[in-house]
């Protein structure tokens, strides 16, 4: 049996309208923070999601699949539309996004008390939610241990300084970071992903992961980096791959006992074993997501099959 801590989750919901050439549109529940709070959730861990859902179709439909797994939803009482993205698949599953986005997140109870809080994507991007967001966040830190996920959207994002203001600020609240070498190469255009990775270590987090899709995805620790491969898998579309890798590695560093005021510590000396561990439940989880269509990651008997064929991880 999982232990019960508790986790939130802060951030948007987006209806991801999925359109591919000769066939009709589809509507999956999206956004990034969101995607993470129900994978979480289908992993068996008590999660709660503060974001904003409109009072309309694309806003109930995402309410009852993240009521599905389990996810506790909370919102501000704010009437905007819920947001809409428009995903566009090539042939090869590589998804492009155009957005439909109102975040105005105003300051709410969040249920708690709360062990850990994710957070990231566009509700730490675009104001006047941002704000209230980083607010929360700060507020919760002393008792809880924080993951950050840029999941950078160029098409709003602002202007790139401001971007990478708001990005630094995130990642040294933040325990834990995720991030794409995508989202790296907008956020730093003249620096390799992985130079940015290490100075964002420096910044105080214990681990950076950044992701590079079809070549795996690797931990930064100090003095110390483990890779891993990607999962062996045919891809489908990659919508929710991301998320769904930050999901398995909170779910793992979890059950390692690394999250949580009481777990920070330990979280600060994390060693190269225990991070392939966590690396290797990360890359298993995206891979069951990017085997089948839209963002739906794996429940607990998914992600064990997953990990009986998860690539090794190397330092």
């Amino acid at each position: 049996m999982l232990d019960r801590l508790a986790l939130l989750v802060i951030g948007e919901c987006v209806a991801d309208i999925v359109r591919l050439p000769g066939a009709a549109d589809r509507i999956h529940p999206g956004g990034s923070p969101a995607n993470v709070a129900y994978g979480l959730a289908r992993l068996g861990r008590d999660i709660t999601l503060l974001t904003q859902l409109g009072p309309d179709a694309n806003g109930r439909l995402i309410r009852d699949h993240l009521v599905s797994a389990g996810v506790r939803v909370r919102t501000d009482g704010a009437d905007a539309p819920t947001p809409a993205a428009a995903v566009t698949l090539d042939d090869a599953g590589g998804a492009t996004y155009t957005f439909d986005i109102t975040w105005t997140l105003a300051a709410a109870a969040t249920g708690g008390p709360h062990q850990h809080v994710h957070t990231g994507s566009i509700a730490t991007a675009v104001e006047p939610g941002a704000g209230t967001v980083l607010e929360t966040v700060e507020a919760l830190r002393p008792a809880a241990t924080v993951s950050y996920d840029p999941n950078v959207r160029p098409d709003l994002m602002g202007d790139r300084t401001e971007a990478v203001r708001r990005a630094e600020r995130c990642v040294a609240l933040s325990d834990v970071v995720k991030a794409s070498d995508e989202d790296l190469r907008w956020l730093y255009p003249d620096e390799a992903p992985e130079k940015a990775a290490e100075r964002w270590l420096r910044a105080g987090p214990a681990a950076v992961f950044v992701t590079r899709g079809a070549d795996g995805a690797t931990a930064f620790l100090p003095g110390a980096t483990v890779s891993a491969g990607a999962a062996d898998v045919p891809v489908v579309d990659t919508v929710g791959a991301g998320d769904a890798f930050m999901s398995g590695a909170l779910h793992a560093l979890a059950s390692y006992g690394l999250l949580g005021e009481q777990g920070r510590a330990r979280l600060r000396s994390l060693d190269a074993s225990t991070v392939g561990d966590v690396l290797r439940h990360a890359v298993a989880s995206s891979g069951v997501t990017v085997g089948r269509a839209g963002a739906l990651p794996p429940d607990e008997k998914e992600l064990a099959a997953a990990l009986t064929s998860a690539p090794v991880p190397e330092r």
